[in-house]
């Protein structure tokens, strides 16, 4: 049988409720690339479910936990941490199993760096010891690495929140909606994996007390961030409602500020106006002092309109 759709395999110890007073047991790893066709081939010599086979192979997916053929199929995303990618683009993983196999998948070229994390610990002899234990070790990792992108939302949020500067204004701005995509496309699958590793709490299924109970603080931490992110987007909101109302009043002083300055030169214009037309019977033509007298004019015009600005406090 050809393997090179297996990118990792591991038989472990298996040391749960059912191996008390017992020698233990052993349950089986496969971690395998979902889109290449010596998987499916792989997975149909294991005997495994045509509906499993078709879950684990889908070309999209989203967070979802299900009983099927006996054992867990269950759906996860993680932050991708691959180079020259988003954060919020994030990375699929799929999962079956029950008491004594594990078969989790992922596409080509979409590394989870939680899966590693997994494959360290095993390599120390700090693998999971039950095949619920390695799904609640994998979520543990899954939420450590969303912490780490959640809390530098966080704290992107808290220094535009403290430093708008208005000569960054149009900075802040595109960094800002870069944030706000971020957490929107990190939420979308939040939140379904927050139902699914409820529903998988509730269901008990291949979990110990132990496990179970760390599976359930994971989930309150998921939970924590899905909130984490609403929250994040709220400020989001507020932050671009002051960005755009810092916008609006810089564009305001500048129209008033041109206001008054029409307001001033308006009648100087006028009377330069007037006095500039080329036709006979112009008084001053005459007088050699005419355009200082005009001037001298105009100057104390300009005093007395500002003057009327300063009495109705409009400057």
């Amino acid at each position: 049988m050809d393997t090179s759709a297996i990118i990792c395999q591991y038989t472990l110890n298996r040391l749960d409720d059912e191996a008390i007073n017992e020698e233990p047991t052993t349950f089986d790893w496969f971690h395998l690339r979902s889109d290449v066709p010596e998987s499916i081939a792989w997975m149909e010599s294991r005997e495994l479910d045509s509906r499993v086979i078709e879950a684990l192979t889908a070309s999209e997916t989203r967070p979802r936990m299900q009983s099927l053929a006996g054992g867990v199929l269950i759906n996860l995303r993680g932050v991708n941490t691959n180079p020259e990618s988003d954060p919020e683009d994030m990375v699929s993983i799929r999962l079956w199993f029950n008491n004594k196999l594990v078969v989790s998948t992922r596409r080509t070229g979409r590394k989870l760096l939680s899966i590693e994390d997994i494959r360290a610990n095993i390599e120390a002899d700090q693998g999971p010891t039950s095949t619920g234990g390695l799904v609640v070790m994998l979520t543990q990792y899954l939420a450590n690495r969303i912490a780490d992108v959640v809390d530098k939302i966080d704290d992107s949020l808290t220094r535009f929140e403290t430093d708008l500067n208005e000569d960054r204004i149009g900075e802040i701005q595109h960094e800002l909606s870069a944030t706000r995509k971020q957490s929107a496309a990190i939420r979308r699958y939040l939140a379904p994996q927050r139902e699914a590793l409820i529903e998988f709490s509730r269901s008990r299924k291949f979990l110990s007390d132990e496990d179970n109970h760390s599976l359930q603080y994971q989930t309150d931490r998921i939970i924590h961030y899905v909130e984490d992110l609403d929250l994040a987007r709220e400020r989001a909101l507020v932050l671009q409602s002051e960005l755009q109302s810092r916008i609006a009043e810089q564009q305001n002083s500048r129209v008033y500020l041109l206001s008054i300055v029409t307001a001033i030169f308006l009648p100087l214009s006028f009377l330069t106006g007037v006095f500039g037309m080329n036709v006979a019977g112009l008084p001053g033509t005459e007088t050699p002092l005419a355009f200082v007298y005009l001037s001298i004019s105009m100057l104390c015009l300009a005093a007395a309109l500002l003057g009327f600005m300063w009495w109705k406090r409009w400057l």
